[in-house]
């Protein structure tokens, strides 16, 4: 009599690292690959600014990405630094890095963080994104080519993150290069950041979106009171800014700007919690907190 051999597929779980220059769709590649909003999106460069793990569970494997924030060539400020080291850190003890650059477009920048996964000794996966936007696709393989005699790429995928195309692809050729090993987290988990932390990003993601070019980058969320009742999540939080002219934008003529901010912001934490929420916001001035690196470690950019 022969033992019977199982043909149950084993497990397999590892942490995916998503690098490149700002703004090229690192956050809307997770979001969407996850199907859920876990990184915050905007036109803006540097919206990302945390190491944010997004988990993606199916019925064999599980993959951790890790969102991280654009590398910058040169980084003079507290905040950049901080955002730099948040996304260099995401290099260390990873399974695989996909390694993100926008279509055919090349920069110094893409340039430089090119020359740091030169050290990586985990796979690689070049991930073109926007090839939607490519007018003439022929243009695409001699740019692939170029790429590939730069580092060996385990692989190498063209996709739209915004347009969903060829993510299937991607998601599998990821998932066949995870060691074999049990989940880290619970099936249903897609975060492991806490709910005030999303609630905090929700905000500052409206902030961008609603203000465009008019406010700088020193501007950032606390949550400072979340208080669940039977019916209703009471939620507080602060916009700080550094300059009192910085308030007066943020606030606008009679209020209207923060009402509206609070109330986009509202509609996605109720989503995101699956509960009403009453949301309190105020504009709060920090002067040079986004150059002090005490500042910082205090508002969580210490990841």
């Amino acid at each position: 009599m022969t033992d019977a051999v199982s043909t149950t597929p084993a497990r397999r779980c590892g942490v995916v690292s998503i690098i490149g220059r700002p703004n090229v769709g690192k956050s809307t590649l997770m979001n969407h690959l996850i199907g859920q909003k876990i990184s915050i999106t905007s036109r803006k460069p540097q919206t990302t600014r945390h190491r944010i793990h997004g988990i993606l569970t199916r019925d064999d494997y599980q993959i951790v990405f890790a969102d991280t924030p654009g590398i910058h060539q040169d980084a003079q400020r507290e905040l950049n630094k901080s955002m730099n080291n948040a996304a260099l850190t995401a290099l260390a003890d990873v399974d695989l890095v996909c390694f993100m650059v926008d279509s055919t477009k090349w920069t110094e920048a893409d340039e430089h963080v090119l020359a740091l996964l030169a050290r990586v000794e985990v796979p690689v996966i070049l991930v073109i994104n926007k090839i939607d936007n490519l007018e003439d696709k022929a243009v695409l393989l001699p740019h692939i080519q170029k790429l590939s005699a730069q580092l060996d790429f385990a692989e190498v995928v063209p996709v739209s993150a915004l347009g969903g195309h060829n993510l299937d692809m991607l998601e599998a050729t990821i998932a066949k290069r995870l060691p074999e090993g049990d989940f880290w987290y619970s099936e249903d988990q897609i975060t492991d950041r806490s709910l005030r932390f999303m609630a905090a990003e929700m905000i500052r993601e409206k902030v961008f979106r609603q203000l465009g070019e008019e406010l700088p980058h020193q501007i950032t969320v606390e949550v400072e009171l979340w208080e669940d009742s039977p019916k209703v999540t009471h939620i507080a939080a602060a916009i700080l800014v550094e300059r009192r002219g910085q308030k007066k934008i943020l606030i606008g003529a009679g209020g209207d700007r923060i009402k509206k901010i609070g109330t986009e912001a509202r509609h996605d934490i109720e989503a995101l919690i699956d509960r009403k929420v009453m949301l309190q916001l105020w504009v709060k001035i920090r002067s040079g907190w986004s150059d002090d690196s005490r500042a910082l470690r205090s508002l969580g950019y210490d990841d």
